[in-house]
């Protein structure tokens, strides 16, 4: 049998993953298929960059995967490094509301309230704005008819002031993004099918999460990452690509369709040929690879927005008013231009040397994003003006290390799965053995692209075996 060959375009996690689980299928059953991961830049791991400074660990890009989504710890098992996995630290954070931290309430699930008592103490809100959140108990559910904002929805079930100061600064940062614009049906549909199904989001959490048995054990965090930061799981998986041929420093300038199968023009010149294609890059590449194909220029409409990261290195001296806790979000009712900031040293123990504090900013809000165009200089000394107003630090940072994800972060607005489905409609009667995959289209998280790049394997296995 003649040898097919599949090209994976893109080294990022969705690609690195597709890699491995078509090479682990590959040679389960001993199929003819050679397979090719293109990579633009120098390195593989996409935003994922640990970096090694005068005994700190910094994470340039994400700094953990969630742990309640299993493809990620699934993937650390089969690669042989569980046991070099770490929880984050479970200790206090808070959310910074105008000029005052307020601590984090217990009994909610990503920001959203799901327990009574909690929401009643809290000094976040007024009585008014309790009793307010309190009526997503009593209000009826509202018959669906299409997408809805994930804000507006969270504003009729619990009203302005429990999104502003609590559900907002959780879920718009995790997305960097406006909750206000963000697709209920894309993102969160799980808030949806309670409503619908409970008659109010509280009670739909309280049914379906499970509480700790009296005497258990200590919570452990709800994130991982590994004992030398989440670069570990990028070279574990390199190291794993045995019989895929990695050619990084190339990018794929053209994606022509064949008669059977498609030739990719590299900007070397050379043209590789295929049989089946996953491109796993971003949304915003794609209409200029295939630019034959006009329909794909609706991609264009996924707005995706820019951030940067500064982390600040101390002595812990240097932090006059330290706080016992793991960090803060921050509101948009505040004025402050950063939008949360993680006392690093303080969730994942031994980042920093003994005597040393590890801060990680952010910056980039959805209305805000010329912030990530100014200088290394400047962004430190907005991120410090913004520090001193809550922790009072005293002089200049060790070191600094910056890094900017400029038009990096898709945004899945209303209607983005509509979006998808007419993109992925297309593809598949115009552009058959191509794959379209990643953060772009059907999840955002680490563990969303492992899962993605896991079905474009099998999406590959699938069409090139059909007709052994």
């Amino acid at each position: 049998m003649d040898r097919k060959k599949v090209v994976i375009v893109g080294g990022g996690m969705t690609g690195l993953s597709a890699a491995y689980h078509l090479q682990k299928q590959v040679k389960s059953a001993n199929l003819p298929i050679d397979i090719t991961l293109v990579e633009g830049s120098n390195r593989l791991g996409g935003r994922i960059h640990t970096i090694k400074r005068d005994g700190f660990t910094i994470e340039k890009g994400p700094d953990s995967l969630l742990a309640r989504k299993p493809a990620a710890m699934n993937l650390a098992e089969e690669l042989g490094i569980l046991d070099q996995t770490r929880r984050n630290s479970t200790g206090q954070s808070f959310m910074l509301i105008k000029n005052r931290l307020h601590k984090m309430p217990k009994g909610a699930f990503m920001g959203v309230p799901k327990e009574v008592g909690p929401l009643l103490r809290s000094n976040s809100f007024t009585l008014t704005g309790k009793i307010r959140g309190l009526m997503d108990l009593i209000i009826p559910r509202k018959k669906r008819s299409g997408d809805e904002s994930l804000g507006h929805f969270m504003r009729r079930r619990f009203g302005d002031q429990v999104v502003v100061n609590q559900i907002d600064p959780l879920l718009s940062g995790i997305h960097s993004g406006d909750i206000d614009q963000m697709s209920l049906e894309a993102i969160y549909p799980v808030f949806g099918k309670m409503e619908q199904e409970y008659g109010s989001v509280m009670k739909g959490l309280r049914k379906t999460m499970s509480k700790p048995a009296k005497n258990s054990k200590p919570a452990q965090g709800q994130f991982f990452s590994f004992t030398n930061g989440l670069q570990k799981l990028v070279d574990a998986l390199e190291a794993k690509l045995d019989t895929v041929k990695i050619l990084r420093e190339n990018k794929v300038n053209h994606i022509e369709k064949k008669e059977t199968g498609y030739h990719l023009l590299l900007d070397s010149g050379e043209v590789l040929a295929a049989d089946f294609v996953l491109a796993a890059v971003p949304h915003t590449q794609v209409p200029g690879m295939l630019s034959k194909h006009a329909p794909l220029q609706e991609l264009y409409a996924i707005p995706a927005t820019s951030t940067a990261n500064v982390v600040l290195a101390f002595d812990e001296k240097q932090i006059k008013r330290d706080l016992d806790g793991t960090g803060f979000l921050v509101t948009r009712n505040s004025n402050y231009r950063f939008t949360a900031c993680t006392w690093t040293h303080r969730k994942w123990e031994g980042t920093a040397p003994a005597g040393k504090a590890l801060l990680r900013c952010y910056v980039g809000k959805p209305d805000d994003q010329e912030i990530v165009k100014e200088s290394d200089e400047t962004l430190v000394d907005i991120v410090l003006k913004d520090l001193n107003k809550v922790m009072k630090v005293k002089g200049k940072p060790l070191f600094y290390e910056i890094t900017r994800f400029i038009e990096a972060r898709p945004q899945y607005h209303t209607g983005h799965l509509e979006l998808v489905s007419r993109v992925r409609d297309y593809v598949a009667s115009q552009l058959p053995n191509l794959e379209l995959i990643g953060s772009s289209y059907d999840g955002t998280g680490l563990p969303d692209c492992i899962e993605h790049g896991q079905k474009g394997a099998e999406l590959a296995i699938e069409a090139l075996t059909q007709n052994k």
